[in-house]
């Protein structure tokens, strides 16, 4: 196993850590943890070097903590450093930070939790946070020994990142979502410098963008095929995150000991600037392609908002993009389905046409919402919809 730099502190985190988030599960219910099988895999992980477990409040249905509190037992807290998260939307007063920290404690079956987050911060969940007074109640909750560092997970524009972080300089660490896909979204590589310039540990989260990096379509897998160095895609996208001298440790969400196992290896190959000019340039090139492979050309610009019937058009545009680039389509699907609130589908478009006077792509976005509906409600494929 490699290691590396952890920010301020001095300590050095694995390379590699294990992100509790999407362990075994038992018929498809994700509340129901295969707790033998995610023993075996964490503890593996932690036996070849891994020393950062990172979980959550709502992981599993709830029930995340309590299986890693279980898994830590036998010596193996002792052998790692332990991150969770504050359900920061569940929060409504000053008295549930405690409320809520001392049932993770309990959960967790310790009494402390090393890494402590306030949990996917955008600008609305950290004024409301912020405004309960988070910061005074975390240095508390440090001086008593129950946190013993304090960051946040984050999810939101780049605007946002830098707000957050100028607004506290007793932050430890960020958790941001990056990969070679995301350079621009988010925080983007831009804020994971301004973070690392800060002294901030840099904590990286979808690294393989929820699998989707993993099982390429033909052409983009051509395109791996050319490199004199041979890897496959979760490897190729793991090393150009290690390869950033920035980031402090890249969790990864394991759900069979085969991934555990790849992913063991991989990171035990890397290091920072490990990749060469031309490794660097191949991944351009996979970006650009699979960039060709997005139907609507949206920059996410947000000229278009705010919509009249409040529809997030980019967010939209976005679900059906991924599912044709990353050829997951029942993955586009579901995100539809759980993450946009009836009253705000594509359906909704009332063909205004307002928001095309404002696109600077001159998009007809009024006939693709047509498409997107009827995509992502299961009506039609991506290969029987009109090109627009």
């Amino acid at each position: 196993m490699q290691y590396r730099k952890f920010g301020k502190l001095d300590w050095e985190v694995s390379a590699l850590g294990f992100g509790a988030m999407r362990l075994p599960v038992f018929n498809g219910d994700s509340s129901k943890i295969d707790e033998p099988e995610a023993t075996r895999m964490i503890r593996y992980a932690i036996d070849q070097g891994v020393n950062y477990v990172d979980t959550a409040y709502p992981y599993h249905g709830g029930n995340s903590e309590y299986v890693v509190g279980r898994i830590l037992k036998d010596g193996y807290r002792q052998k790692v450093r332990l991150a969770t998260k504050l359900p920061s939307w569940l929060i409504e007063s000053y008295d549930d930070f405690d409320r809520y920290l001392n049932e993770q404690l309990q959960k967790l079956q310790t009494d402390h939790i090393d890494f402590y987050l306030l949990h996917s911060m955008n600008k609305n969940n950290w004024s409301k946070l912020e405004g309960l007074g988070v910061i005074e109640w975390a240095e508390k909750a440090k001086a008593s020994g129950r946190i013993r560092y304090i960051g946040f997970s984050f999810h939101d524009d780049l605007k946002a990142f830098k707000q957050i972080i100028d607004a506290n300089p007793g932050w430890d660490f960020c958790q941001i979502q990056h990969n070679y896909m995301d350079i621009n979204n988010q925080a983007g590589t831009t804020g994971l410098r301004y973070a690392a310039s800060k002294g901030l540990a840099v904590v990286i989260m979808e690294p393989l963008l929820g699998g989707r990096l993993v099982d390429p379509p033909q052409s983009v897998q051509k395109l791996w095929d050319t490199a004199p160095t041979q890897r496959n895609p979760a490897d190729w996208a793991l090393q150009w995150l290690w390869n950033q001298p920035e980031i402090s440790v890249v969790l990864s969400g394991m759900s069979t000991m085969q991934q555990v196992e790849e992913n063991v290896a991989s990171a035990g190959k890397s290091d920072i600037n490990l990749l060469f000019a031309g490794e660097l340039e191949l991944i351009d090139k996979v970006r650009d392609q699979y960039e060709e492979l997005s139907p609507i050309p949206c920059t996410a610009c947000e000229y278009c908002l705010p919509c009249t019937n409040e529809l997030n058009i980019p967010d939209l545009f976005g679900i059906f993009n991924a599912g044709k680039m990353y050829d997951k389509l029942e993955s586009a699907r579901d995100a539809y389905a759980r993450f946009v609130p009836e009253g705000k589908k594509a359906s909704d478009c009332e063909a205004c046409r307002d928001c095309e006077e404002k696109c600077p792509q001159q998009i007809p976005i009024s006939e693709w919402m047509v498409h997107v509906d009827n995509v992502l409600s299961g009506r039609k494929n991506y290969d029987n919809y009109l090109e627009v």
